[in-house]
């Protein structure tokens, strides 16, 4: 019978170097488990069992977060110290069922080695039994991701119950949007931040999403060029999960990502045109254009308000954020097609100025001091209908 083998050491030329047999030092720097092998598509999918405290000596945790050049890196939330306790207990008690599969991700440099021997009559061909070999290595250089079930192999670490066999899946991959695509399908039902799924899915590339999370995924995607074009308003202004450290950022993503999204939904809005439509493609580029043109002439027509934080600016609050998200739509269905259309639309936002209590006063129509507006249904709601209106009698038709 033919051994099967997956391995992913290549030279310099990209080619696949040739692996004789192991030698024992090789051996001694691995994890060697009985699995069973099968693909999906294209991709090499193992299933086995291992002591719990070895999950976290075969895979990495790579957290979210940014690195030199702002790019995203990592996929995994940070660790729920109180859930990983909870789960310690519970594993502590030693005479425990632990069926729950943890999911890796491994770099195409474990090698599979297929058992040899006589097949049963009936045997399904789906599946190859075998032998996994498995490097270890130190953090950071470990051939394994932890894709699902980060607060279960910590707990599994940390616990003296550690030798329990777990199951684990794994599938082999090195790249890390699939890693990510994974991540976000295995946790949509479970209570994963909704500011982390959103931060992830533009790095999803094309894969066919659900179609919850695929609505989510062009609003996120323009939050990011706003937050990350040096020509947006909201440059450096929009404070993202994977960004927590970094100062100047006052404007929370979900404000962002709530007020493009009502936008792109409404039959009228101003960024409705531009979504997918049959076989064409959402416009960004016009969307991104769109947005850049309203909100800076936001930024123009109060420039006291800009760039302060929510406590000291109602403008830069989720509130404030989604009503004058609700107003752009107003405001561009009346400049749709004209010139110097940012020019027109500070003119018209200036005329509402002096009704405005962004940074102080109070809201007369609304009999609610400035720094009282809050993120809720009815103080939005009301002050968008505010806005509305003061542009209706200010922009007369």
């Amino acid at each position: 019978m033919p051994r099967h083998r997956v391995s992913a050491r290549r030279s310099a030329s990209g080619s696949v170097a040739k692996r004789g047999r192991p030698r024992k030092q090789a051996i001694a720097a691995n994890l060697v488990v009985r699995a069973l092998h099968a693909r999906q598509g294209d991709k090499d999918v193992y299933s086995f069992f291992m002591p719990g405290r070895d999950v976290t000596r075969v895979a990495d945790i790579i957290r979210v977060s940014r690195d030199e050049s702002d790019g995203l890196k990592g996929f995994q939330r940070k660790e729920i110290r109180q859930h990983v306790r909870s789960i310690v207990l519970y594993l502590n008690q030693m005479n425990v069922l632990f069926p729950n599969a943890i999911t890796l991700a491994f770099s195409s440099e474990v090698r599979f080695i297929q058992s040899r021997g006589p097949k049963p009559p009936g045997l399904t061909t789906s599946t190859q039994s075998g032998i996994l070999s498995i490097p270890v290595r130190n953090e950071g250089e470990r051939v394994g991701w932890i894709v699902d079930g980060q607060q279960r192999s910590l707990a599994l670490a940390q616990s003296k119950n550690n030798s329990l066999p777990v199951p684990v899946v794994a599938f082999v991959s090195n790249n890390l949007q699939l890693n990510r695509e994974q991540f976000i399908l295995m946790n949509k039902a479970r209570p994963l931040p909704g500011r982390l799924i959103n931060e992830l899915l533009p790095e999803t590339g094309d894969v066919l999403l659900p179609r919850e999370l695929a609505a989510r995924r062009i609003p996120s995607e323009l939050c990011n060029y706003l937050a990350r074009e040096k020509q947006s308003p909201f440059y450096g202004l929009i404070r993202r999960l994977s960004d927590s450290g970094k100062g100047g950022a006052v404007v929370i993503d979900t404000a962002i990502v709530k007020m493009i999204r009502n936008s792109i939904n409404s039959p009228l809005g101003a960024l409705a045109p531009y979504k997918a439509a049959g076989d064409q493609k959402a416009d960004l580029q016009t969307m991104f254009q769109t947005l850049c043109n309203y909100w800076s002439a936001v930024k123009a027509a109060f420039p006291e308000a800009w760039g302060l934080p929510p406590t000291k600016s109602r403008l830069m609050h989720s509130a404030g954020i989604e009503a004058m998200g609700i107003l752009m739509d107003k405001v561009l269905a009346r400049h749709t097609g004209k010139r110097a259309e940012k020019q027109s639309i500070k003119s018209d936002l200036e005329k509402l100025a002096p009704h405005c209590a962004w940074t102080e006063g109070s809201w007369e129509i609304l009999n609610i001091d400035w720094n009282e507006i809050q993120n809720n249904p009815k103080h939005i709601r009301a002050l968008s209908d505010v806005l509305v209106r003061l542009y209706a009698s200010a922009v007369p038709r």
